[in-house]
């Protein structure tokens, strides 16, 4: 996943209603109840099916740190589908999406102009319109540069051009070199 991608599930996983479960022995189950075998679970997290059922059973407690990290990622990926489509359903129609990030911005101007990147820290509301390009272009599988487009079209138009009421010369917005983006929606 690219940082794009890892930004709007950190967002989706704190608009949990109820958290996933903590336990192995119920993780693993939620995971059967997912995946509708141990065979399938198996391959998902990279152990045998015989060790899943161990797990389901409480033969063993505790698996292996990268085992656990990973049951723990398919788990959270997983969990309250309809609380996450339903949370980027609002945000598409009425509420947008916020996005803090430390990044290179950099941007093509009229001649007279500079147009060097430099690092930016911005804390700007997309309106619904980005939201719902995000989430649509992330269905439809876009690259993680796609998706940084669109975030980066979102800060033209509200931040650098601010709606239409300056740098109305400015053709193009890249966003480079991400330090860290957070989404919220």
């Amino acid at each position: 996943m690219g940082e794009i991608e890892d930004a709007i599930e950190r967002a989706d996983q704190e608009s949990f209603t109820k958290e996933p479960p903590k336990t192995l022995k119920g993780q693993i189950g939620f995971l059967l109840k997912q995946f509708g075998s141990a065979k399938a679970v198996a391959q998902e997290i990279g152990v045998t099916a015989d060790s899943v059922n161990r797990y389901r059973r409480g033969a063993r407690k505790h698996a292996r740190n990268d085992v656990a990290a990973k049951i723990d990622d398919a788990v959270r990926q997983r969990w309250q589908p309809q609380v996450r489509k339903r949370r980027q359903r609002q945000a598409a129609a009425t509420g947008g999406i916020t996005v803090e990030t430390r990044a290179r911005f950099g941007y093509t101007a009229p001649v007279g102009t500079t147009d060097d990147g430099r690092f930016r820290r911005l804390t700007v509301h997309l309106p619904p319109a980005y939201a719902q390009r995000l989430f649509d272009a992330r269905h439809t599988g876009a690259s993680d540069q796609e998706l940084r487009g669109i975030i980066a079209d979102g800060f033209k138009e509200i931040y650098f051009q601010d709606g239409g009421g300056r740098a109305t010369g400015l053709s193009d917005v890249t966003l480079n070199d991400i330090d860290y983006l957070d989404l919220d929606y």
